[in-house]
Formats: C-alpha cells, sequence, structure tokens
C-alpha cells in the first residue's frame, strides 16, 4: 500500500516513516499542504493520504477540501492532536474517512489503515442501470463496453452523478469541474453535457442525463418531471 503522510513535525514524520515502512507500507511524506498539493498535482497516486490539521502554510481541512473539489477519492485519515469533538465532526463531514487523535498506539493506526482500506476497495465501483464507474481506475463502461472520455467529461460524469437524482444547475457545474466562479458568456456546458450524453446514453439503453429546461441537469435511471430528455 502507498501513502502520502502530511505534517509539519520532522520527529512525526520520521516516526510513521519508519513504523510504516516497518509494517510493508510504501511512504512519501511531506511537511505542508503546497508540497502535498503538489505531489497530487503531478500525478501521483496514493492508496490512502494521512494528514495533519494544525500546518503553518495552509491547514489540513483545506488540503482536503481542495482534494475533494477536484474529484479526487483517495481515503483520507486525519492523524491530530485536535481532539475537540465538533473538529473530528467537521474532518468527517468534509469527506475524511477516519480520524485518529495523538498520541495513538501504532497497532490502533495499522487497525484503521486496514479499515478504511477495506472500505474503500468495497465501495470502489458504483452501478446504475447497466452504466458501472470505477473510482479508483477511473473507467466507465455501460453494458461491458469501456466508454472513453477526456478527464473533463470523467469529471463532468462525477459531478452529474454525485448530485444523483437532484438537478445541478449550469453555474454549479461551472465551478465543480471548470473552476470558474462566474458565467464566461459561452455555452460550454450545454456542449460538453450534449458530448458526453452522446457517449452515456446509447440507442436503446435506458437515459440517464435529463435537462430540466431553465434550470440545469440530472442524473437519474428514472424519468425526471419537466425534462426534454
Amino acid at each position: 500500500m502507498r501513502l502520502l503522510v502530511v505534517d509539519d513535525d520532522p520527529k512525526f514524520r520520521g516516526f510513521m516513516l519508519e513504523g510504516l515502512k516497518e509494517h510493508g507500507f510504501s511512504c512519501t511524506v511531506v511537511s505542508d499542504v503546497p508540497q502535498a498539493e503538489g505531489v497530487i498535482s503531478r500525478g501521483e497516486e496514493y492508496d490512502l493520504i494521512l494528514l495533519d490539521v494544525m500546518m503553518p502554510k495552509q491547514l489540513g481541512w483545506e488540503f482536503l477540501e481542495w482534494l475533494r473539489s477536484g474529484g479526487n477519492r483517495t481515503p483520507v485519515i486525519f492523524v491530530t492532536a485536535r481532539h475537540a469533538v465538533d473538529e473530528r465532526v467537521k474532518g468527517l463531514k468534509l469527506g475524511a474517512d477516519d480520524y485518529i487523535v495523538k498520541p495513538f498506539e501504532f497497532s490502533e493506526l495499522l487497525a484503521r489503515l486496514e479499515a478504511v482500506s477495506r472500505r474503500h476497495r468495497d465501495n470502489a465501483k458504483l452501478e446504475i442501470a447497466d452504466l458501472v464507474i470505477d473510482f479508483e481506475r477511473r473507467l466507465v463502461e455501460r453494458s461491458g463496453r469501456r466508454i472513453e472520455m477526456s478527464p473533463r467529461e470523467y469529471d463532468l460524469l462525477l459531478a452529474l452523478v454525485k448530485a444523483r437524482g437532484k438537478v445541478i444547475g449550469r453555474d454549479e457545474l461551472l465551478r465543480k469541474v471548470w473552476d470558474i466562479d462566474f458565467d464566461p458568456g459561452t455555452n460550454v456546458v450545454n456542449v460538453q453535457v450534449a458530448r458526453l450524453r452522446r457517449k452515456i446514453d446509447l440507442p436503446g439503453h435506458t437515459a440517464l442525463i435529463h435537462t430540466v429546461v431553465g434550470k440545469g441537469y440530472v442524473f437519474s435511471e428514472n424519468p425526471v418531471e419537466e425534462s426534454t430528455r
């Protein structure tokens, strides 16, 4: 298992590196959020991230928000001295998979690593009708046929799927997929959704991407009221 450890304490990083390697893990250790973002942005992939909260340049909360907003589903365990209940709740609500408070027994950390990894393996695929999304390998299939798509199309599909059954507007898609918080004055969303629909909604299959006039789009295997299809 390949791990990324993000913590500003050099002694703790050394402790983690030694202990995790002793138990067969491959580790990358960095000291702050910008370094962690740089590693991920370069395309490095990890099976799990161990993340501190209080760091000098940016907080761990911010890194997790950045990670999840980009569609990255890598499991994250907060490993921190911050022990207040409201902080643990905040971490979990932001998308962390677990939260362990320092100091801890290494056996507990190993058990949590195994538990989170097992849950992630069990949830690595999503099936909707005859559409299968493999989050771990970023692959999409329909009726057993692999669908080739660009990174942007995949991110757009994920945004629609995460809002499954609910209308998601064009402005929200611009923020989540294009990282734009203003109207660029183009029909880029409409064009990309139409292109994605041609790949996903194959002839003779249940329609999954629906347009709701004046509101946005809905991803659903069921008919949608006000939909123009």
